[in-house]
């Protein structure tokens, strides 16, 4: 069984930055694909950024790119997403998921057979 718990969400300006967190537990993703999804209430799930396995390599929603970066810390079995130059639009519940037995990123949020509780983040105008 594997958790991940997000942490570093909250209520920041248009503009700011902020950093989620994404620990897991139970069992080692350092070779999983990891993403972090979003989600307003009444929307569908939308992919934000991905990491591969073995790799590394990353995609990114394309209205993100240049401004959220995900990455990861293998030896702590964290993924991060550092988002800056924040904006309203960027409001939402975000989500960290993993494949935990493929190391091939995806956009599809049902590939991903764990995720975390969610990390409210609130831009305001």
């Amino acid at each position: 069984q594997v958790h991940l718990v997000e942490s570093g969400g909250g209520l920041v300006q248009t503009g700011d930055s902020l950093r989620l967190s994404c620990a897991a537990s139970g069992r080692t993703l350092r070779n999983s694909a990891m993403a972090w999804f979003r989600q307003v209430p009444g929307l569908e799930r939308e992919f934000v950024a991905g990491i591969s396995g073995f790799s590394g390599n990353t995609y990114y929603l394309d209205s993100v790119k240049g401004r959220f970066t995900i990455s990861r810390d293998n030896a702590e079995d964290t993924v991060y997403l550092q988002m800056n130059s924040l904006k309203p639009e960027d409001t939402a519940n975000y989500y960290c998921a993993t494949r935990s037995l493929s190391d091939i990123a995806s956009q599809n949020p049902d590939d991903f057979d764990y995720w975390g509780q969610g990390a409210q983040v609130i831009v305001s105008a």
